[in-house]
């Protein structure tokens, strides 16, 4: 049994993919001489050398049309962006030609193509560090969309999209560096599958869905809510934005009768909106009440720390917020 840090989880997954398949190389800011600004990606360069690890410009443009020229030409790439944030200033490279050129030439051009890049707050970096954007990639036709909540789920994860001929978007979670895991296989191949949620906890209540850093605040507050209030709640990690999961997140609302999204992203048009839209068309009448959404208001993120505690989603808010849509 072996302890990871979702921090090592980063770099352990990109290996596995590096030793696996030489075609597999890694580029951006800092990623390898200083192993990463968040130290993620520490002796990857010493292993796999200059030509496969690559530090870059400070040019989210220029990394990104290395990237798909790479991907154009036979190779793997995996490109790091450092903040999500920054996607702002490369968004016409995914949105406009990494993710439409696979169709555009009718197949003849493929896209083995990693973004990743660190997400969400948590660390008190203020409005332009620590956005959650997953639901900007998600409103893109032609990219898959990835956001792990543990460190098992990094390193598996990042080898399906690895191996995926799409282009993928990796969203790693700041505020989840420090988190560990036990992993009992982890001298063996871990992969798991784009497009699948899992369960986390099962419950007969309500089910929660949620994502990334949100996972462990709905789990710790489902444990409250039987504790505290006799709700048993199920809790399942998205982890895949697209392809989604549809047939375990609207089985479980079904079966439960509630449904609840907890979600970092800002409130309009955050990712929970379209799986409450899903489930009020097609499993309306399996449901006991309205879906509701736990989200951030729609605010930038302020760096006092106190406000950014108040904006996301915490623990308290989740239980108070189930407790009262479901009268306990």
């Amino acid at each position: 049994m072996t302890v990871l840090t979702y921090r090592k989880a980063v770099a352990h997954g990109i290996a596995q993919e590096m030793r696996r398949d030489e075609r597999v190389v890694f580029l951006g800011e800092d990623v390898a001489a200083a192993g990463g600004v968040f130290k993620t990606t520490a002796g990857l360069l010493e292993e796999f050398g200059p030509l496969r690890v690559r530090d870059t410009p400070i040019s989210e443009q220029a990394i990104l049309g290395a990237a798909m020229g790479a991907a154009m030409t036979g190779l793997r790439p995996i490109a790091e962006i450092m903040y999500s944030d920054f996607f702002a200033v490369c968004w016409d490279l995914v949105a406009n030609e990494i993710s439409k050129s696979r169709y555009m030439s009718d197949g003849q051009v493929s896209f083995p193509l990693v973004i990743q890049c660190g997400n969400g707050a948590g660390l008190r970096f203020g409005a332009q560090h620590s956005q959650s954007i997953e639901n900007w990639a998600m409103a893109i036709p032609g990219l898959k969309v990835v956001a792990p909540a543990t460190a098992r789920d990094v390193v598996g994860l990042m080898a399906a999209a690895v191996r995926d001929n799409d282009p993928v978007i990796f969203f790693n979670h700041k505020a989840l560096y420090s988190s560990k895991e036990e992993i009992p296989d982890l001298d063996g191949e871990i992969v798991e599958e784009l497009g699948r949620a899992v369960v986390r906890r099962e419950g007969e209540d309500a089910t929660i869905v949620a994502l990334a850093a949100m996972v462990p605040k709905a789990l710790e507050a489902a444990e409250r809510l039987h504790a505290e209030r006799g709700l048993d709640c199920a809790v399942i990690d998205v982890r895949s934005l697209v392809p989604l999961d549809t047939p375990t997140i609207l089985g479980h609302a079904s079966r439960t009768g509630r449904l609840f999204t907890v979600e970092e992203n800002p409130r309009l048009c955050g990712w929970g909106a379209e799986i409450v839209s899903l489930a009020t068309e097609e499993c309306w009448d399996a449901l006991t009440g309205a879906p509701v959404r736990i989200t951030t208001p729609h605010i930038p993120l302020p760096s006092a720390d106190a406000l950014e505690d108040l904006a996301i989603p915490s623990v308290e808010r989740i239980v108070t917020t189930i407790g009262a849509a479901m009268g306990a």
